[in-house]
């Protein structure tokens, strides 16, 4: 199964994650945060608390991994 970065994550959809699946119960009502600057950043920065295996676990991670290779001159 390929995680999901977080990044990648809308912000209706980090909310829901967030408050349903992790039971962050102290997040600010989500039509306050929805379409302000900060809120995306809020919430994804509230993932960052959550331990890496409960992220896995729900099929999220924090970064996204990259397959590239640096060629050396």
């Amino acid at each position: 199964m390929e995680l999901i970065p977080i990044v990648e994550l809308g912000v209706s959809d980090a909310y829901e994650i967030l408050a349903g699946r992790f039971g962050v119960n102290d997040l600010p009502p989500l039509d306050s945060i929805e379409n302000e600057d900060w809120g995306r950043d809020y919430l994804l920065s509230r993932f960052l608390e959550l331990p890496r295996s409960a992220l896995a676990d729900a099929g999220l991670c924090l970064v996204e991994a990259t397959n590239e290779r640096t060629e050396a001159s």
